[in-house]
């Protein structure tokens, strides 16, 4: 009977622990607990081909909120994610990319994190390459997007309201979706819905372009005058020419004059919405399908947009690119402050922006980078510095004592001419530097130019199919017979020129620098376009190096026809 009556206890024991661990975990269960009342789903293309895709999640709460949650799409769109970033209006939220959908394989999957727990309502913003935006070979105006038709969750969602943002007067041609509005009630978890859709936009309204970089740099005078200049960098993605593109200046900018590359005044840029400040730049010659190009556009900005916070104190906050309706892969914003001011203090309302300050004797300047950037984020930059006016006349005495120097010297030579004439020894070498000797370099240059950009777009054409094997091969053999006589006769003419000494020679020794810069560049962009096609590096690392390269070689590219401008000068 004891040893029953033991049993009996040890048993109901047991069964009590279990109930308890039973009731424990169901209770954990229900503390997170939620079910997904409603997502709209928003695809927006923008002027650049670029599609920005918003889901704004609310959550039904049954328990305490989760600390994580997890949103994707089919995984054919995961290599052209650029970008990903989640908030709640407020707040922002730390995101991981390419993680599995629970076990669930076919699917590029985001966690978002939720410290405090996750909020009712947040959005998760993901920006997709212009590659998912084809142009239609045989109608100019036609367009094909190729976009995930709703998200992928791991739970069903009530309702998912979907709308389709194309540029103002597109019509919609056809696809896999009823129009630019639908729903779906019910949408069931792990949703795999790729679509397509055709539609007709205005042209001009899209442009399959990249802008690799746009640098605005605002320059503050002693007397509070502001100018600003925004310098951009495009590349033509599309199998069309690119004739003018659209950009955006600050609202109460005026007196626009755009610049290209080598600072020569373009055609005047034509204001095509006055609320947004938008304006149209032409390009004359056109960009060609995979070529770049930079431009500068320069404005005035108002006196009232600085602050004097104090006698010496002044403040200067700027919202930049409020009404961009592209995706800027680079951008950034300089402050050139006016000599003898001195920084106090700068702040911007995003994370993950970077700082550069650059100090000579008498000026200050600050520079504020950020990777990835879209009109919806609102990046502004405020700075105060301070400055005491009594800088005003600090280039009046600098400009008093140079004449007083320069009038001892006058003086002193004259007085030395009444002694008598002094010898002087003239360099016989820079007379053998004919005008000649410098046209026929910059001509020969000029066509190298030409030689070596015909040889990219062979290769171009070649890759793509466009023209016989046969035929590459026996132009690539012309235009490097070519290249190899024209080499022969530029390195004569490159020794003559250095030979002659004085600036000859320094413009000689830049020109190679920017040559060998050009060199490592093309092998560096051979390189990472290996690893991206191995998969050993990823879209948004590839196209961050790539930028980068291309900076560097449109600086050099820079160097070298401002050298051949100046040469040109010397023989005219």
């Amino acid at each position: 009977m004891k040893k029953i009556a033991s049993v009996f206890i040890i048993m109901t024991v047991a069964t009590m622990i279990l109930l308890s661990i039973s009731c424990n975990v169901r209770t954990v269960k229900a503390d997170v607990d939620y079910s997904i009342e409603r997502v709209t789903h928003t695809v927006e293309v923008m002027y650049n081909g670029y599609v920005f895709i918003n889901d704004t999640v609310t959550l039904n709460m049954t328990g305490q909120a989760p600390n994580s949650f997890l949103i994707g799409f089919p995984d054919r769109y995961g290599p052209v994610v650029v970008k990903c970033f989640a908030s709640n209006g407020s707040n922002t939220y730390p995101v991981t990319l390419n993680v599995p959908l629970e076990s669930h394989v076919g699917f590029y999957g985001v966690r978002v994190e939720f410290p405090q727990g996750a909020p009712q309502v947040f959005s998760v913003g993901f920006i997709l390459s212009n590659i998912v935006i084809a142009p239609d070979p045989n109608e100019p105006t036609g367009y094909t997007l190729d976009f995930p038709a709703y998200p992928s969750l791991t739970k069903a969602a009530g309702v998912c309201n979907v709308s389709i943002v194309l540029p103002e007067g597109a019509g919609y041609v056809g696809g896999d979706v009823p129009g630019f509005v639908y729903s779906r009630e019910n949408l069931q978890e792990f949703a795999h819905f790729p679509a397509s859709l055709g539609f007709m936009a205005a042209e001009g309204n899209i442009q399959i372009i990249d802008v690799a970089q746009l640098d605005r740099q605002v320059r503050i005078n002693e007397f509070g005058d502001l100018e600003g200049a925004d310098t951009y960098v495009i590349a033509n993605r599309a199998q069309r020419t690119v004739n003018s593109v659209e950009v955006f200046l600050p609202l109460n900018a005026s007196n626009a004059i755009a610049e290209d590359q080598f600072g020569r005044t373009m055609g005047a840029p034509n204001v095509t919405d006055a609320s947004t400040n938008r304006y149209s730049i032409g390009f004359a010659p056109s960009v060609e399908e995979g070529r770049s190009t930079r431009f500068t556009l320069k404005y005035d900005l108002p006196r009232e947009n600085l602050k004097q916070e104090g006698s010496n104190s002044f403040a200067l906050e700027l919202s930049s690119f409020d009404h961009l309706n592209y995706y800027v892969t680079q951008a950034s914003v300089t402050f050139v402050l006016p000599e003898g001011a001195r920084i106090q203090h700068v702040e911007d309302n995003l994370a993950n922006t970077t700082y550069a300050i650059s100090r000579n004797v008498f000026q200050e300047t600050v520079t504020v980078s950020r990777q990835g950037i879209i009109a919806s984020e609102n990046f502004s930059v405020a700075i105060a510095y301070e400055y005491n006016p009594l800088w005003l006349s600090f280039r009046p005495t600098i400009w008093v004592w140079t004449l007083a120097i320069v009038g001892s010297v006058v003086v002193a030579v004259a007085w030395k001419q009444r002694k008598g004439p002094t010898r002087i020894s003239v360099s016989t070498v820079a007379a053998r530097l004919r005008p000649e000797h410098l046209k026929a370099f910059v001509d020969a240059y000029e066509e190298k130019k030409k030689i070596d950009l015909e040889m990219e777009s062979l290769e171009t054409k070649v890759q793509k199919g466009r023209i016989p094997r046969r035929r590459y091969k026996v132009r690539r053999k012309t235009l490097e017979a070519r290249l190899g006589t024209l080499s022969r006769s530029l390195a004569e003419f490159r020794e003559k020129i250095r030979a002659s000494g004085g600036h000859y020679s320094d413009m000689m020794l830049q020109l190679e620098i920017a040559e060998s810069e050009i060199n490592e560049v093309q092998a560096g962009v051979k390189s990472i376009e290996d690893l991206h096609n191995r998969g050993e590096l990823s879209i948004e690392a590839y196209r961050k190096r790539l930028a980068d390269y291309q900076r560097r070689k449109e600086k050099a590219e820079t160097t070298i026809n401002g050298i051949l401008l100046r040469l040109r000068e010397e023989f005219r």
